[in-house]
């Protein structure tokens, strides 16, 4: 696991999992990372099924079209981004298993941002903050995560601190055919 410094190198086909709580800035990373083809995002999942990103009762659904497009993408060697929390297990490995099925690298982006920088950012967060109790539990769980990343088979970049989140840098590399 590395404490980045300098870029983030990605092979152009990886599925990309950001990691970290709500308010860590894994969607403001992803924006400023990515072009925006490359990012599913679950609060856009949730938007496009139920109106409304912040509308948890739409997950299930959200998340059933996020892996279908995930697959799609990985399917195509197309760079996958995944900006959710991505804390579970359970949530990680549907999209591991798509990885494997069609060879493609996985890599975890770790937001490991301190607990008040998340609560902090999550307040300022316009129309779609989440529960303080959400974010601590989701906050718990990262770190609790943390150990198990790279046994998973996820190549780790772990971005500790809000200003490591803030000046991190991603270069896509061409994968030899």
């Amino acid at each position: 696991m590395s404490a980045q410094a300098g870029p983030i190198e990605l092979p152009a086909d990886a599925l990309v999992l950001l990691i970290g709580a709500s308010g860590a800035g894994k969607s403001s990373f992803a924006a400023r990372c990515f072009s925006a083809d490359a990012v599913l995002s679950s609060d856009a999942y949730r938007a496009r099924v139920a109106g409304d990103e912040a509308d948890q009762s739409a997950s299930d659904a959200a998340f059933q079209l996020l892996h279908a497009a995930a697959s799609e993408r990985l399917a195509m060697g197309w760079l996958t981004v995944i900006d959710a929390t991505n804390v579970r297990h359970d949530a990680r490995l549907p999209l591991l298993e798509a990885a494997d099925r069609f060879g493609r690298p996985p890599v975890a982006v770790v937001f490991d941002v301190s607990l008040a920088q998340c609560l902090e950012r999550n307040t300022r967060r316009v129309g779609r903050s989440v529960p303080a109790r959400i974010v601590r539990r989701q906050h718990r769980m990262m770190l609790r995560a943390l150990p198990y990343l790279a046994a998973e088979g996820l190549k780790v970049y772990r971005l500790s601190g809000a200003e490591a989140v803030d000046g991190a840098t991603v270069s896509v590399v061409d994968v030899p055919e």
